[in-house]
């Protein structure tokens, strides 16, 4: 059975809500492939412009699912450690694809978010929390490392905040979260829908290739110096002005109309 369901919307965008609510949305082998797949269709079809992910069930993702977890050790005998190895890596490698996607994010945190729910939570451009969200960080607290959340909340949080969270076993609300930036707005659950709706309107003020362009440059600059991105940043610009979108830009602003990627 699906683990997730997928809804298209006019203007480009694409709603992933994630099906085990009798499991909190825990994410099994199953359901990481499915997102990848999801994930894969949107880039490919090339009129995505924005990918919103929810959980069903009143929770966003309480993490991986023990029950996989269980199985990999049961394999430990005949497969040794690299079956716990591929198992972690696969959450990595989730998070990593939705990090570097040129199409927009948009998360949509309630419930519980753990886990590998922590690390989409973190590579989301935009999160919306809902109150009553519970943020939590509990792998130190069970003698495991959250390896594969680390460096994604480091690159969130910055070094002190994720350090902090790490040897604490970390907790956070939904006001905690706010205040440290893991998300950008909070909302009461009746005022969430109009939250994802408004940012929805916004995203789609904008072209979908300058998005895209615009988030690869500023990957870079997490490792690179500004100074070293000077001539990059000069070539993406002149290409991006040179361009369709850039060209049609500057004419509908011109002659102050809608830009063509503007929906009606």
């Amino acid at each position: 059975m699906n683990s997730l369901l997928i809804r298209r919307e006019a203007g480009g965008v694409m709603h992933i809500v994630l099906n085990r609510p009798e499991a909190r949305n825990a994410l099994s082998m199953a359901m990481v492939a499915e997102l990848r797949a999801a994930l894969a269709e949107a880039e490919a079809a090339g009129d995505v412009r924005v990918i919103v992910l929810r959980g069903s069930g009143g929770h966003f993702c309480a993490g991986g699912d023990l029950k996989d977890m269980a199985m990999a050790r049961m394999r430990l005998a005949d497969e040794g450690p690299a079956v716990l190895q591929q198992l972690n890596a696969a959450f990595g490698q989730l998070c990593c694809a939705f990090a570097e996607t040129g199409i927009a994010t948009l998360a949509v945190l309630e419930g519980t978010v753990m886990g590998g729910g922590f690390g989409l939570a973190c590579v989301a451009d935009v999160a919306l929390a809902v109150d009553g969200v519970s943020l939590r960080l509990p792998e130190t607290s069970l003698g495991v490392v959250p390896a594969q959340i680390a460096p994604f909340l480091v690159e969130r949080l910055g070094y002190s905040q994720a350090r902090r969270l790490a040897v604490t076993g970390g907790r956070l609300d939904g006001a905690q979260a706010l205040a440290l930036g893991l998300v950008h707005e909070l909302h009461a659950a009746d005022a969430i829908d109009a939250a994802v709706q408004r940012n929805l309107a916004a995203i789609l003020q904008c072209a979908p290739l300058a998005v895209a362009a615009t988030k690869r440059l500023m990957a870079r600059a997490l490792h690179h110096s500004p100074a070293s991105l000077v001539d990059e940043a000069a070539a993406v610009f002149t290409a991006a002005a040179l361009g369709d979108e850039g060209m049609e830009g500057i004419a509908a602003f011109v002659e102050k109309r809608r830009a063509k990627w503007v929906p009606a």
